[in-house]
Formats: structure tokens, sequence, C-alpha cells
């Protein structure tokens, strides 16, 4: 059984327990955490540990969690893009279209499922349905991810994201000129109307912050880079989103339009929102060693792009 210490911030201060919990340890629900909260392997402190209980800044919580039963997802041989791999993480560009774990409506194909046929001994902290999991990304994003291969190198991995030691950089094209250099500092929480989306406005929201690092200027688009110190659900979709500058090719926020200038006329073929986690750095949870990995433009991307600029260039030549 390993046991786990959280000790909350002035951000999550006044929180549910079992909203606080779920959102700071990787890959579990708050139906999970609440589960571990009735059979008493949660402690709060000298207080009693409810679900609904308010967290309060500088409180200690400990969790005990359970030695973790096999993964009950089928192991599948999908192809994998493997960027790095040892004996304790594994580092996956994952392709878009691919759903990181099986859930309803996903039982199968998910990138759980490839990690179970090439890697023989996933973390299984991070329950049944996701061993080895440590963050995610959105189905329809591309890129890097960060899987731990074993229990203690997932919760050294799990703290870093939690303490926002974690660097991580996306490439997003985006409607209009953004300029590099511009933060985003936006609680996120659920949408109260669109419970399929994210908002800048919720009521209950948790601290995010984005930044434009980086803007390559095109006509009616900017090529963005963008950073983010919180992994906030579709935080960068959202962020970009409320500022007026959402993802081209995102339906979800806005990123989708019918008439669009020949010049742009590209970005209708895409399938997806442009967005690319192409940067990950993080330290390794055995040696400390600080590790980088970027990966490319995928190519779906990578050829939109390329028509845009090359017809930018024939429109002003």
């Amino acid at each position: 059984m390993a046991r786990l210490e959280v000790a909350v911030d002035e951000d999550h201060a006044g929180e549910r327990l079992d909203r606080f919990l779920a959102g700071v340890l990787p890959g579990h629900s708050r139906s999970q955490i609440q589960r571990l909260i009735k059979e008493g392997l949660v402690h709060l402190g000298t207080r009693e540990a409810r679900a609904k209980a308010s967290v309060r800044r500088g409180d200690m919580i400990v969790v005990e969690m359970p030695s973790a039963a096999p993964a009950h997802a089928a192991a599948e041989d999908i192809p994998l893009d493997i960027a790095y791999e040892d004996a304790d993480l594994v580092v996956v560009n994952k392709p878009a279209g691919m759903v990181v774990h099986p859930a309803a409506g996903h039982a199968s194909g998910t990138l759980v499922n490839a990690l179970l046929h090439h890697v023989t001994d996933l973390s299984g902290i991070g329950g049944e349905l996701r061993p080895g999991i440590v963050h995610r990304l959105d189905r329809g994003t591309s890129g890097l991810l960060l899987v731990a291969k074993h229990d203690r190198a997932h919760q050294s991995l799990a703290r870093q994201f939690r303490d926002r030691e974690v660097e991580k950089e996306y490439v997003a094209l985006v409607w209009g000129v953004v300029q590099a250099g511009r933060r985003i500092d936006a609680p996120i929480g659920r949408d109260p109307v669109n419970r399929q989306k994210m908002s800048a406005r919720a009521r209950r929201a948790r601290t995010a912050v984005t930044r434009i690092t980086a803007a390559r200027h095109l006509h009616g688009v900017t090529l963005a880079q963008v950073a983010i110190h919180t992994g906030r659900t579709h935080q960068i979709r959202v962020h970009l989103s409320a500022i007026g500058h959402p993802v081209v090719g995102d339906p979800l926020y806005s990123g989708v339009r019918r008439r669009v200038p020949a010049d742009l006329r590209a970005v209708l073929r895409l399938e997806r929102p442009f967005l690319h986690a192409a940067r990950l750095v993080f330290s390794h949870p055995t040696d400390g060693r600080r590790l980088e990995f970027t990966a490319r433009l995928p190519p779906d991307l990578q050829t939109v792009l390329d028509e845009i600029v090359e017809m930018q260039n024939a429109t002003s030549a």
C-alpha cells in the first residue's frame, strides 16, 4: 500500500476534500476519491475526513493507496511512436484521435490498451483503467505524453506535475493576431450550461496560467508556442478562446469558421484542433536528470501550415 502526502496551498483553500484530491491526484475521479475516503484511507490531520469537508491552507492530507488490482483494460497490438523508454518511464508521441485511457464509449483502441501490449510492468496507481498515466492529452491533441512504469516513478512524476516543475509547451494555430509574451491568468471550471465544455467564467474554478512564448504572424492567423504552468482540462483551448483567439479547427471553442479567406482555405481540411504538445521537460524520477523531449508537427498539421505559407507567399509576390 502506497502512502501519499499532499499539502493544501492558498489557491485551493476552501475546496471540498474530494474535489481537491481529484484535482491533484492524476488519474483519479471524484468517485474513486470518495470511495477511498469512505474506506478510511484518507486522513485530514485531526479532523474527520469527509468528502464534503473543506480543506484549509497548510492542511497535510495523507492518502493510503491500496495496491492496485490488475488492469482490466485489454492489451492491444496498436503501433506506438515511443520517443524514449527506460526501466522507469515511457515518453510517447500520441497521435491525434487516440483517447488516452478507456472510458465510456472508448473501451478499446486507447493509449492504455496499446501500452499494455508494449510495456509489461505498468504502474497501477493510476487505477484499473489508467495504469501508468501521469497526465493526459485531449483526444484531438497530438504530441508528447509521459507514462510511469511503476508506482515509485508515478509518485515522483505526479509530484512534479503537482508542484509545477514540469515544462509543457504546445504549438497552436489560432485565429487573429496574438502577441508573444501574452499571459493569460484565468481560473477554469466546468461550464454550467454545456457540461462537455470548460469555461474561464465558471463559478467554481481552479487557478490556470497560460503564456504565449513565441508567435509567427500570418495573414489572419498566428502560429503560437504556448506554455502552460497548470494542467487544467482543455486549458489552452479555453484560455485562447477566452481572449478572442480560439485554436483553429476547434469545434468546441469557436475555432471552426464557415467562411475563410482564400489564402487560409487549407484549414478547412483540418479534422481536429491545430494543437500539438511539442516539448516536455521533467526530472528523471530515479536519478534527477533533467530530461527534455521535442516532437515535430505531425503531417496533417504541417501540411496545412505549409499550404497557408505557400499561398500567402504567392499572393504577396
